[in-house]
């Protein structure tokens, strides 16, 4: 029985000997022979060979010769995580610039459904502020980024159909003919503002960012207290902001804006 270890579980020992496996590939050693492999991770020759040869027939390694590479199974499967992670980081200075421009907070959101979460950060350095974090969780239907994602998003309105239209204000949308309305707006002018509609006090103002597919990306935008910024603004704002999607976009490999 294998001994737990010091966060109380008890590992796994042949998940433990292919991550030993894996991590003798990399990109100053990206072949190495089944020799090195056993030199490398210290396992038995017979059961470095065993385990060597199950990950070759599930494709998590391929074999030219002598030699072994990361298969294209393995490959596949990191490829989401891998993109997830690019799109922050590409997305990430533009962001810093809006927030720098404008003087407010800047953030990435992504949908899931009916709700869009915070991917991205870059916090004003105002004293008065409205907290906005990397993991938070909101509905699609209160708020300016809401609007881009049913604009651009063609999915995203079947995700409210037959949901609840939560009311956190007198300013909430109620209907989807209004949010109908709204994000046809969205789609004329290319950025869509909001105020007061999930917390009175708050207000947002929001673009779309598109891949190098032409597909919908995610929402850039800024938040701010309405007691700093009021509809009085958008004209100059909005700008700003739909100019942040496109340096986005353009970030993600997307050479045009729609």
């Amino acid at each position: 029985m294998a001994a737990e270890s010091s966060s109380g579980t008890t590992p796994i020992l042949v998940l433990h000997k292919v991550a030993e496996i894996l991590n003798c590939f990399s990109v100053e050693e990206p072949d190495p022979t089944l020799q090195q492999i056993v030199r490398l991770t210290g396992l038995p020759p017979s059961t470095c060979q065993r385990l060597v040869q199950n990950l070759v027939r599930e494709g998590f390694l391929d074999r030219d010769g002598d030699r072994y590479r990361i298969g294209i199974g393995l490959v596949r499967w990191a490829t989401p995580g891998t993109l997830g992670l690019d799109v922050v980081r590409l997305v990430r200075p533009v962001l810093q610039d809006l927030r720098d421009e404008t003087g407010e907070t800047a953030c990435f959101y992504v949908r899931d459904g009916a709700f869009r979460t915070v991917v991205a950060v870059a916090e004003t350095r105002h004293v008065v502020m409205r907290p906005f974090m990397v993991g938070q969780v909101m509905p699609i239907h209160a708020g300016a980024p809401g609007k881009i994602f049913l604009a651009f998003d063609p999915e995203a309105r079947d995700a409210l159909v037959g949901s609840s239209l939560d009311r956190f204000t007198q300013f909430t949308p109620q209907s989807l003919e209004l949010l109908d309305a709204q994000s046809q707006q969205a789609q004329e002018m290319g950025y869509f503002a909001a105020f007061g509609e999930r917390h009175e006090d708050v207000g947002s103002i929001s673009a779309p960012v598109f891949n190098h597919t032409g597909q919908l990306a995610g929402v850039i935008g800024l938040g701010f207290p309405t007691q700093r910024v009021g509809p009085d603004d958008v004209e100059r704002l909005g700008p700003i902001v739909a100019r942040s999607g496109r340096a986005a976009s353009n970030a993600l490999g997307y050479a045009t804006t729609p």
